[in-house]
């Protein structure tokens, strides 16, 4: 039977009340589908949905109705907001994909490009979950949207196998790259980040300042290659220095960044692929010279990164990071945490048990810490020595009463 097409208004002649629905979010997320909710919330009953949600890019609760209710993984500040109507559960990438799997999800609304020549329509910047999720998932809505790149690696889902579907043009949701607007304390973490990856290696970095700088230091390098679960602006910066790789350079699952991001995506040294690849801890090991490198918000004087609580409360879970330093510990890769040593101030290396919020990544998954002030290489090194070395690298105001923290601290071990 060939899938329903759908126009303005009738989202409920396709989406069945209840159940729990997933929403393709990041740059990918679509206004119709709010716009269709919103049109009729007392038809969508006590419907959850899911998805990936992305602090300062996707803005919506789903909360259409009063009996609707949201589950995420990370928290934006709507989501937060919402209070005990969402829940939040602070999971890996690994993590999310094994309960995502678990699920009885009912339906999907997700935007594609149009088909192909074969009839296939790919999922665009947005590989991530859905790849997987789509043969599963009995009701599948799409959003056929002319403006979102085609992107190669994963093929999408086939024309024939939409349960539904809109037409209607939005292209995928653009996001500022912070790390565009770098600051001096940023180059300085990125720069000593950089000296630590050689020529051919493979890298995995997020977004944000620290992050875009890095790619800005390593611009002169050759032969790299990015495996990661999303790329931004950084991809863009090496590729036109020259120092990726010949042939298929980037993979990745996401794409978040500006309309310029957006344009090159479809082309042939990109390769867009589901969590089970760009996530897999056996993929990644296998990756010649694999650096991830990861931020965090403290790192504690054991080696232990916090990246998850913030002033205002949870964010979000450890995300990808654990996946990609579990996989670069394995294959004899690198694992880093880059940050600035102060912010507002106040030291962002602390006394054990000074730290806030769950361990992100334990002391078994970072090898170097790295500040403007310098690398602590923390491999195999004992408690001691670990410590002394993220003094080193704190901030110099600091350094007097982390080294008194880490005596009371010892005289307990």
């Amino acid at each position: 039977m060939p899938p329903v097409r759908l126009s303005g208004g009738d989202l409920a002649r396709a989406l069945p009340a209840g159940g729990l629905t997933y929403v393709q979010g990041c740059s990918a997320e679509s206004a119709l589908w709010l716009d269709e909710l919103r049109q009729t919330p007392d038809a969508w009953g006590e419907m959850t949905f899911t998805g990936i949600f992305v602090p300062g890019l996707n803005r919506s609760t789903y909360l259409v109705n009063a009996q609707s209710r949201a589950r995420a993984f990370f928290l934006t500040p709507e989501l937060r907001a919402a209070g005990d109507r969402v829940e939040f559960l602070p999971f890996c990438y690994g993590d999310i994909r094994r309960h995502l799997g678990a699920q009885s999800i009912s339906a999907a609304l997700f935007r594609v490009a149009p088909p192909d020549e074969d009839g296939w329509c790919s999922f665009g910047p947005v590989v991530d979950f859905l790849a997987e999720l789509w043969p599963r998932t009995p009701i599948r809505i799409a959003q056929i949207d002319p403006l979102l790149p085609t992107t190669r690696g994963h093929r999408g889902i086939p024309f024939q196998d939409l349960t539904a579907f809109f037409e209607k043009s939005e292209g995928a949701l653009p996001m500022e790259d912070a790390g565009a607007n770098g600051d001096s304390v940023a180059a300085s973490v990125a720069n000593k980040v950089a000296a630590w990856i050689p020529d051919g290696a493979t890298v995995q970095t997020g977004l944000g300042r620290i992050p875009g700088a890095i790619f800005r230091a390593l611009s002169k390098h050759r032969d790299l290659r990015i495996h990661s679960g999303l790329v931004g602006e950084g991809a863009l910066a090496l590729r036109e220095a020259g120092a990726l790789a010949s042939g298929v350079s980037i993979t990745a699952g996401v794409a978040i960044g500006s309309p310029a991001l957006y344009a090159a995506i479809g082309e042939p040294d990109f390769n867009f692929q589901p969590v089970s690849h760009t996530h897999s801890a056996e993929v990644i090991a296998g990756l010649e010279r694999f650096v991830a490198v990861n931020s965090a918000l403290e790192v504690d004087l054991f080696g232990q990164a916090y990246a998850e609580l913030t002033p205002t409360g949870l964010m979000s879970g450890p995300g990808g990071a654990s996946d990609f330093a579990r996989g670069a510990r394995l294959g004899g890769g690198l694992s880093i945490v880059a940050l600035a040593s102060t912010a507002r101030g106040a030291t962002r290396i602390v006394a054990p048990q000074r730290a806030r919020g769950p361990v992100s990544l334990g002391r078994f998954e970072v090898d170097l810490v790295v500040s403007e002030h310098g690398a602590a290489d923390l491999r195999g090194r004992s408690h001691a020595a670990r410590a002394r070395a993220l003094i080193a690298i704190a901030d110099p105001s600091h350094r007097e009463a982390l080294a008194r923290s880490w005596a009371e601290v010892a005289t307990t071990l």
